[in-house]
């Protein structure tokens, strides 16, 4: 569902009280039954009887996940913030999983009757299974850590204050170099909270602030125009683009566009080269992090397939997945399942270790989950997906590492 600019919803004073403090896990659940479960009339029994109506046949797995997401976004170009955007879309989806079988519904409305209906369609995938007496298990709370603040980001700085920042942004980027012919910026913000009902009785919230800079610039010199562009971001409120914060994405930005300046086109052929820390990280995202998934190696289809205990990269390469790093973008308390997120080794001195796993493929494959399932939205299938992945530093001098090809 869209809202126009200028709607919004605000929790009850109580959430946003200095003077109420809560444990970490129990606050985010009642955060997550305010905005998910109460307007709509629902509560834990409601969940309760559309998980024993999916389980009243054999399944391996069921879930429900509800989600509510409002979203913010600024953009500035030609010295002016031109677009701004404001949504809230929210949700729940229901999903029953039988050997390799999925069957799965969602609905954007959320209300009694279609949390039932769609348990009721996903039920289907289990008819042929076997009836049972259905014993209705103990309730579990997903085990407490708090990776980041629950609060929302869009209200930290009002309108006013973010049209500035933008302003600053370009000011910065101009005065910088005259060779700086355009500035353009864009300011991102997202609350999203989450919760998660289990076949097994867990139940599981998250409220996710996410915030972004970005940064981007032109610059030209003697008819040649080049781009560089920077910026950043993490699960905190605006408050966190300082001065200093913002000079530095300007100063990549720029930086960045006047080495391009200046820099020659690449030979052609094969060659090695040397990467630095930073963005060449996308490269071993890419062609490392998604071949490490669960589900491609399942399948057979990643060139780590099969290759556990094996060396798979060269010594001293060590690539861990942690989704338990304070404030990273990646990072989560819960994972789209409702299991904790952890620091997993995937690649250590070399040799593969293993892989990244939700429930269903940690299931196939007889190994245990990772605290990986990742969801695009309510509307969407849980993945084995990446969280933060990253390299090891090596005990090598870059210069030697230059000299040596």
């Amino acid at each position: 569902m869209e809202i126009v600019l200028g709607k919004s919803c605000t929790c009850p004073a109580a959430y946003n009280s200095p003077m109420i403090s809560r444990e970490p896990t129990l606050e985010r659940l009642a955060t997550a039954q305010y905005l998910l479960l109460a307007p709509f009339g629902l509560n834990e029994s409601h969940l309760t009887r559309a998980l024993a109506q999916i389980t009243a046949h054999r399944v391996d797995d069921a879930d429900l996940y509800f989600q509510y997401t409002r979203s913010e976004g600024w953009s500035l170009e030609e010295g002016i913030v031109k677009t701004g955007s404001f949504s809230i879309d929210q949700g729940v989806g229901v999903r029953a999983v039988a050997g390799e079988k999925t069957a799965f519904a969602y609905s954007d409305d959320i209300s009694e009757a279609s949390l039932m209906d769609a348990a009721q369609t996903v039920r289907s995938i289990a008819a042929a299974g076997q009836n049972r007496r259905v014993k209705t298990p103990a309730r579990k709370v997903a085990g407490s850590r708090s990776l980041y603040g629950g609060l929302d980001p869009i209200a930290t700085l009002d309108s006013t204050a973010k049209v500035d920042l933008l302003g600053r942004v370009e000011k910065l980027a101009r005065a910088k170099d005259p060779r700086v012919v355009q500035v353009m910026a864009g300011l991102a913000s997202e609350y999203d909270v989450v919760m998660v009902a289990r076949a097994d009785g867990t139940l599981a919230a998250d409220v996710r602030p996410l915030v972004r800079l970005s940064v981007t610039v032109i610059a030209e010199h003697r008819g040649r125009r080049e781009m560089g562009s920077g910026g950043g971001g993490g699960r905190f409120g605006l408050a966190y683009f300082t001065d200093d914060q913002i000079a530095e994405y300007v100063n990549d930005a720029v930086d960045a566009a006047l080495t391009n300046l200046e820099a020659r086109p690449a030979p052609a052929g094969e060659m090695t080269v040397v990467l630095g820390p930073g963005w060449p990280g996308v490269l071993l995202h890419e062609a490392v992090g998604h071949g490490l998934e669960g589900d491609f190696n399942r399948k057979g289809s990643s060139a780590f397939s099969g290759r556990v205990g094996q060396r798979v990269a060269a010594k001293g390469v060590t690539v861990l997945d942690d989704g338990t790093m304070a404030d990273r973008r990646g990072s989560l308390n819960i994972d789209d399942e409702g299991h904790a997120t952890q620091r997993n080794v995937l690649i250590e001195d070399g040799i593969l270790r293993g892989y990244l796993q939700d429930t269903l493929n940690a299931r196939l494959m007889k190994v245990p989950v990772t605290g990986n399932g990742r969801r695009e939205s309510f509307a969407h299938l849980p993945m084995p997906r990446m969280t933060n992945t990253y390299m090891l530093g090596g005990d090598r001098d870059p210069a030697e590492i230059v000299a040596s090809i």
